[in-house]
This record gives C-alpha cells, sequence and structure tokens, in this order.
C-alpha cells in the first residue's frame, strides 16, 4: 500500500475544498436552499422563544389553579407544536437535498479532476495519495454532510444564544451576597453563571478530546487498507491459490486488522474519559440553574412559573453556548475527513500542473516521430537516451530486446502517462488509436461493454459485428452471453483475455495499434492466429509491438532493437528484418 499522509490541511485549504460549489453553476439553486434552510432554522429559534414564554404561562396557570388559562395555553402549545413539526421536517427533507446536490456536484469535478491528465496514474504510481476510492466515494460524502451539519448547527446555536440572552438577562434579576464588609449585587447573574459554565467544560472538552481528531483520520486509513487487502485477494484468487499463499495473505490482514484494532481501542478510550465528561456536564445542567434559582423561588420573589421560564432560558443558553461541546465527536470525524481530502486535493493539483519534461505533439508526415527522446525511471536513472526513430503511415514495426531496458516504458512514454525523462514525442492526432498492455484490462459489466472498451456506447456495433469478430478470434462459446453481467477478468483466463483484446481491436480498427506483450499468455499457434488476423483484417493499421518471441517477427517489416551498453544505458538499434534476427 502506499505510505500514510500526515499533514493537517490548514483552514485556507479548507475553504478551498468548500468554496467552489458555491461559486459554480449551481449556484443560484444551492443558495437559494441555502437560504430557504436559514429561515426555517430562524424560524425554529423563534418557535423556542414562543415556546419558553408559554413555560412561564403554563406553570403560573398551573400553580394558582386558573383552569382558563390553562386551556388556553393547551390550544397554544397545541398549534405551536404542529408548527415546530412541520418547520423541522422541511429543515431537514432541503438540507438533505442540499447535501445530495452539493456531493453530487462535488463527485462529478473530483472525479473529473482524478481522471485528467492520468492524475489517476500518476497518484498511485508515486504514492502522494493512499485509497482514491475512499476520497471519493466516501469522504466527499462526510465534507458535504458534516459541512452542512456543523455549520447550520453552529449558526441555529448563535442566533438561539442572542435571543435567550436578553431572556436570561431579564428574568434571572440581581443576587446580592456579602465579601467580607462589602454589598456584592450582580445583575443578571444566571446569564453570567450560564457563561462560565459552557467555557469550564468547553476547555475541559476540549482539552480531552483532542487527541480524537488524529485518530479518527487513522482510522479511516487503517480500515482502508484491510479493505484494500480483501479486494486484493478477489481480484489475485487465482495466483494466490497456486501459490498456496493463503497463509501469508492471512497474516498480512491480521496485522491490517490488528492496527485497526488498536487505533479502535485507543480511540475508544479517549471517548470513554469525553462522554464520562460530557455526560457530566450535560446532566448536571439540568439541575444547575433549578440550583441556582431556588433561593430566589422559596423566598417568594418568583413564582413556578417564572423559574420553569429561568429554567428553560438558561437551558437554551448553555446548550447554545456548549455547541463546541456537543459537536465535538462530530468535528473530530469532519476534520479527519478534511484532512484526507485536502491532501488528496493537493495531490492531484500538484500532478496537473507539473511540468512536462517530454513534449507531446502533433506528427506532421508520419504517425510517429521520436525526437531526441530520453526516458527515464522516477528516481532520475535513465533507461535509454537520445533517441530518434520514426514511424510511418501503414508500418509494422517489432520492438525488441532485453528485459527491463524501457520497452513497455517507452509505449507508456508514447501514450502520455510517461512523465519522466525528455525530449519531445509526435502523433498523428486525428487517428484513432488503440494500445493493447500485457495485462488487459476488461470492466465489470456486461460482455457486450467489455468487447467494445473503450467506447462510450457498446450499442454502436451489431449483435453480428459483435459474434464475428469473437469467432475471428476463437471465441465463438461467449456469443451466448454477451449480455451477461459479470466481473469477466475474474472468469476469463488471462489468453482468453488477451484474444478478448484482439477481438476489441478487430472490431474498433485502430489506425494506429500499439501491442505490449499482447500475445505472452497464448500458445504459438493461438498468437500466429492474432497477427495473421492484424494483417488480414487491419492491413491499413500502423502496427507498433513489443514481444520476446521469434515467431511474430514474420508479421513486421522492421526491428527497434534495444542493445543495453557499458554505462547500463541501452541505445536503440532499427534494421529491416530481412537484415535482423531476434534473439533467442
Amino acid at each position: 500500500m502506499t505510505k500514510k499522509p500526515g499533514k493537517t490541511a490548514r483552514w485556507r485549504a479548507v475553504w478551498q475544498l468548500i468554496k467552489p460549489y458555491w461559486r459554480s453553476e449551481e449556484k443560484w439553486k444551492a443558495w437559494s436552499m441555502l437560504a430557504a434552510i436559514i429561515i426555517l432554522s430562524l424560524g425554529s429559534v423563534y418557535l423556542s422563544v414562543q415556546f419558553n414564554e408559554w413555560n412561564r404561562v403554563f406553570y403560573d396557570a398551573l400553580q394558582n389553579k386558573n383552569f382558563p388559562v390553562f386551556k388556553q395555553q393547551l390550544f397554544k402549545f397545541t398549534w405551536l407544536a404542529l408548527i415546530f413539526i412541520v418547520v423541522s421536517i422541511y429543515k431537514v427533507y432541503l438540507t438533505q437535498g442540499l447535501q445530495m446536490n452539493w456531493r453530487r456536484w462535488m463527485t462529478n469535478e473530483y472525479m473529473d479532476k482524478w481522471l485528467t491528465n492520468h492524475a489517476y496514474y500518476y497518484t498511485e504510481h508515486q504514492h502522494q495519495v493512499d485509497n482514491p476510492d475512499q476520497r471519493i466515494a466516501s469522504d466527499l460524502s462526510a465534507l458535504t454532510s458534516g459541512t452542512l451539519s456543523l455549520s447550520l448547527g453552529l449558526l441555529s446555536s448563535l442566533v438561539t444564544l442572542f435571543s435567550f440572552v436578553t431572556i436570561l438577562w431579564s428574568v434571572s434579576g440581581p443576587i446580592s451576597f456579602m465579601l467580607g464588609s462589602h454589598a456584592i449585587t450582580i445583575p443578571g447573574y444566571m446569564l453570567w453563571f450560564a457563561l462560565l459554565y459552557a467555557l469550564v467544560g468547553s476547555v475541559i472538552i476540549g482539552f480531552i478530546g483532542r487527541p480524537l481528531v488524529k485518530l479518527s483520520f487513522n482510522q479511516e486509513w487503517f480500515e482502508a487498507n484491510f479493505r484494500f487487502g480483501l479486494i486484493r485477494i478477489r481480484e489475485n484468487s487465482d495466483a494466490i491459490a497456486l501459490y498456496h499463499g493463503e497463509k501469508s495473505e492471512k497474516k498480512q490482514l491480521a496485522d491490517n486488522f490488528e492496527a485497526i484494532r488498536s487505533n479502535w481501542w485507543s480511540s475508544m478510550r479517549t471517548t470513554r474519559r469525553l462522554n464520562f465528561a460530557s455526560s457530566f456536564y450535560g446532566q448536571f445542567a439540568i439541575i444547575f440553574p433549578i440550583l441556582v434559582a431556588a433561593p430566589r423561588y422559596f423566598s417568594g420573589a418568583i413564582q413556578m412559573g417564572l423559574l420553569m421560564q429561568i429554567s428553560s432560558a438558561f437551558g437554551q443558553v448553555q446548550d447554545s453556548l456548549s455547541w463546541f461541546i456537543n459537536a465535538f465527536n462530530d468535528l473530530a470525524s469532519w476534520k479527519a475527513c478534511v484532512n484526507r481530502l485536502a491532501g488528496f486535493n493537493a495531490a492531484i493539483d500538484q500532478v496537473n500542473t507539473q511540468p512536462r519534461n517530454i513534449l507531446l505533439g502533433d506528427a506532421k508526415d508520419d504517425d510517429l516521430q521520436l525526437n531526441n527522446l530520453t526516458v527515464t525511471l522516477p528516481n532520475g536513472n535513465p533507461l535509454f537516451s537520445s533517441v530518434s526513430a520514426s514511424l510511418a503511415t501503414g508500418a509494422r514495426v517489432l520492438v525488441a530486446g532485453p528485459s527491463g531496458c524501457g520497452k513497455s516504458t517507452l509505449l507508456r512514454a508514447i501514450a502520455g502517462v510517461w512523465p519522466y525523462g525528455t525530449g519531445e514525442i509526435n502523433t498523428a492526432a486525428n487517428k484513432k488509436q488503440l494500445f493493447l498492455p500485457q495485462r488487459s484490462y476488461i470492466p465489470i459489466g456486461s460482455l457486450r461493454e467489455a468487447l467494445t472498451y473503450p467506447e462510450e456506447s457498446s450499442l454502436e456495433y451489431t449483435d453480428e459485428r459483435l459474434c464475428e469478430v469473437l469467432e475471428w478470434c476463437n471465441l465463438s462459446y461467449l456469443q451466448p452471453v454477451l449480455d451477461h453481467y459479470s466481473n469477466w477478468s475474474q472468469r476469463l483466463s488471462p489468453g482468453e483475455q488477451q484474444r478478448l483484446a484482439f477481438a476489441r481491436a478487430m472490431l474498433i480498427k485502430p489506425e494506429i495499434l500499439y501491442l505490449d506483450e499482447a500475445t505472452s499468455a497464448l500458445d504459438d499457434e493461438t498468437e500466429q492466429r492474432m497477427y495473421s488476423l492484424l494483417l488480414e483484417k487491419l492491413p491499413q493499421t500502423t502496427v507498433l509491438s513489443v514481444a520476446h518471441r521469434n515467431s511474430v517477427a514474420k508479421y513486421h517489416e522492421q526491428c527497434w532493437r534495444f542493445q543495453l551498453q557499458d554505462d547500463g544505458q541501452c541505445s536503440l538499434m532499427r534494421s529491416r528484418l530481412h537484415e535482423d534476427t531476434l534473439p533467442a
């Protein structure tokens, strides 16, 4: 797997993640939905103020045994409750809708960034980011839901605080006591008690729960590694079974899960301390305002209705001031998610903005032109240097040489996915090109979609045409299952997958075809048939193929052979094949 990312995202990076959607082509719809949600949130606060006033009148009616007022307040409570239910339901409904719209937009943006300029390829090979699938599938959802939930919760808390501060100040009255020989009077003393209570609680909770951000970050990373190990076993089940590698795989999975378990227990211990402190804080807050206001009630200065109103207002103020405490777990998870996305975003931006030393351009006369091309490994060690060659239209060139000399890397550079090196590569931009790698890629889906990949639509080809190319490539037994949905890379053998790749070439009819050990899993007879098909069915196609076997030489006109030099680099020798023989 990849190395563990570490840096915490700065708040500027957080803003860079959040702001694009609110400035996008959907900004008017987004801001309209957000405005509606804010209005409903303000409505909820207004209704809470009305409930606070209702508390005073209702409990005074109970204490005074005033039955007409009691009935009137029951009716008032009924319509207040109904309005509150409607407001709460639609606030949640609109919030969920806005969350999905935001997530959909961000998912499309990040998929586009990840798949543009081969960023998915570079970040994987350069180990710049771990588990990009989790970033897009999980973390974007957590970012949108967490940002809306936390920001709207903070807004509601601030509005509630400002609404009830005045109420609490006015109804709590002053408290007087003697400090030595001095008489001290504190106006609105319940408000000061609420502020002090929330301040002390926030400091304690913040100190106890601070490690949760890192622990949440690590937990997601360890979980993703474990899932990746399980997926790897599924993808390579055949090879693992042949190696009898179950014990080794089990040990790796056990080690990965041990990291999950260890981090989980650390998180549990921190959460236990946090829950103990927050539970004590929350439970004591229920009785605390009654205890503080009780002396004025028992002295007859206030009635039960006002006592209940003070308790309710204190609870609202204290709850608003305790937003940080109540949301700490969500904040820790959200911040860990932001850190992961910020690292992912920075890695993709770095790939998309990094300079390309191998310049890609359009060929004028030939289908391929290499000008003073040097290709290196990521660490800078050269594979070959100062290669200049051209591939004429309709030419068939075989690339040969010892293993590790850079033959496959040359094809990656031509495809534009290998940035390490210098020089210039020009290709015929207006011609259809197709690469057939040694390990063919087959998407999960119907066989029809697998056969026509990478075409966007499989409907352009008739069933008769698809069956025809399957028969050419000795895959006629697959004709009845064209529309069967399956993971074909698991159902087909390596040889069948390579023949399916040749069937794609016959179907798509590229004008330039690149083959990288595309017949390595085939027997000699089948390999001969596949190359014969190229000559027969694609006679005008330009072909550049990498191969080791002598038997395919007769299907090519020229040979580009890499030869190892004394300095460890390779040089390219070009010759006609009737003047050249391949090494055994």
